[in-house]
């Protein structure tokens, strides 16, 4: 069977391969704790789900006008107003079945063959598979723990050339958690490169709120989520703020790719955006709470954690004293902590030898789980065993062999 090239250039999404053996192992009977992905352990706020309910018995199961649902655009443009003091013309968001439709329509719309898609490394795996996917070409800037996981302006500037269509910026970021200040977000508002500004996970910062690079230019594509704010990723509602001459491109690819966004799902956003506030800020209390434990534990265990996050809710730790290979280093975690990781590899190279833990899940969960990888760590020790199945002669080597 012959495949098309770009369908073998997509790799696997390690964080979904990870969960989906937790996930197996479950339906076995066996006990185990999803430290991998982020995926909220709240409920969607009630007001959400009323909505919907409220949506459902009013027939509201139809589609939608491409672009979106009119009362949901006219509130999210009442969002960015009250929330960033930014005026957006409702007619240039896009709603989407989540953030990735809107990644992917807005890659679609400024990269040819051979285009050039600048990312973070670590980063968000889905950035460089997209654009692969679209026949770009990839060229990562690396994020270096020991400037805090930040982007270096004149490092990403270096980078841009000719051929680069576009450059992807993500803060609070996945998987380090690290937030860009006003003046990066400024300096790089400036690179003579399309900016596409993922805030999925805006309103979950633990100190200043983040600006939204649309404060500092028009020349962006600005992506954001209703699943992570509030807790609501199984409803696959996203959108898109893009450039008014790209709307009407846009706009033909969402009718055939995705025609719209459910329409009772679209309805629930409404009373999201206008009335989940306080449960947002109390979800964010929570992950404040969660993220004050793991980060000092990972260090009583030996992992060193570069940043503590300021946004998110993940922590990205490194493990290369245990092995330097992060993907068998999960998966003995899984077999013998009954615990998921992500492994740093999914992130890009920048990510080899790290490992991400999600404090998505409640505060039990998380010191449970830590506790039974402590305990693995130990008898693994007692034994001589390398936590990632590596050698001798590669452990010896290890801490130099990572991201």
């Amino acid at each position: 069977m012959h495949l098309p090239p770009r369908t073998q250039l997509v790799k696997p999404f390690l964080a979904m391969q990870v969960l989906e053996e937790g996930e197996r192992l479950r339906r076995e009977g066996i006990d185990v704790i999803h430290l991998s992905v982020g995926e909220p352990d709240f409920p969607t706020p009630a007001c959400v789900v009323e909505a919907a309910e409220a949506a459902l018995r009013e027939g509201r199961t139809h589609y939608t006008h491409s672009l979106g649902d009119p009362d949901l655009r006219e509130a999210i443009a009442e969002h960015y107003q009250s929330r960033y003091l930014v005026s957006v013309d409702p007619g240039q968001i896009v709603v989407t079945s989540g953030s990735s439709p809107a990644l992917l329509l807005a890659l679609a719309a400024i990269v040819d063959r051979g285009s050039e898609v600048l990312v973070p490394d670590p980063g968000y795996p889905c950035y460089p598979n997209m654009a692969l996917f679209l026949d770009a070409r990839v060229r990562r800037f690396p994020l270096e723990a020991a400037e805090g996981f930040t982007y270096q302006v004149d490092r990403v500037r270096e980078r841009v050339g000719r051929e680069t269509a576009a450059v992807m910026i993500n803060s609070p970021a996945n998987p380090t958690g690290a937030v860009l200040d006003r003046e990066k977000l400024r300096a790089l508002a400036d690179l003579p490169a399309w900016i596409i500004a993922d805030e999925t996970y805006h309103d979950l910062e633990y100190g200043e709120p983040s600006p939204t690079m649309l404060e500092f230019t028009d020349h962006c594509f600005v992506v954001n989520t209703f699943s992570k704010r509030y807790a609501m990723t199984g409803w696959r509602l996203g959108w898109l703020v893009a450039p008014k001459q790209f709307v009407a491109p846009i706009q033909n690819m969402q009718q055939n790719l995705f025609i719209c966004a459910a329409a009772f799902a679209q309805r629930a956003g409404i009373a999201a955006l206008r009335q989940a506030g306080p449960e947002v800020e109390r979800m964010r209390a929570e992950y404040d709470r969660r993220r004050q434990y793991i980060v000092p534990r990972l260090c009583q265990l030996g992992l060193e954690v570069p940043v503590a996050p300021q946004g998110a809710y993940y922590v990205l730790a490194d493990a290369r004293r245990l092995g330097r290979e992060s993907l068998a280093l999960s998966r003995r975690i899984l077999e013998r902590a009954r615990v998921t990781v992500t492994p740093g590899v999914d992130f890009g190279p920048g990510g080899e030898g790290f490992l991400r833990f999600s404090y998505a899940t409640s505060l039990e969960q998380i010191e449970e789980a830590l506790d039974r990888i402590e305990v693995a760590m130990r008898r693994l020790a007692s034994r001589g065993e390398d936590a990632s199945e590596d050698t001798p002669k590669q452990r010896s080597g290890s801490r130099s062999g990572g991201g």
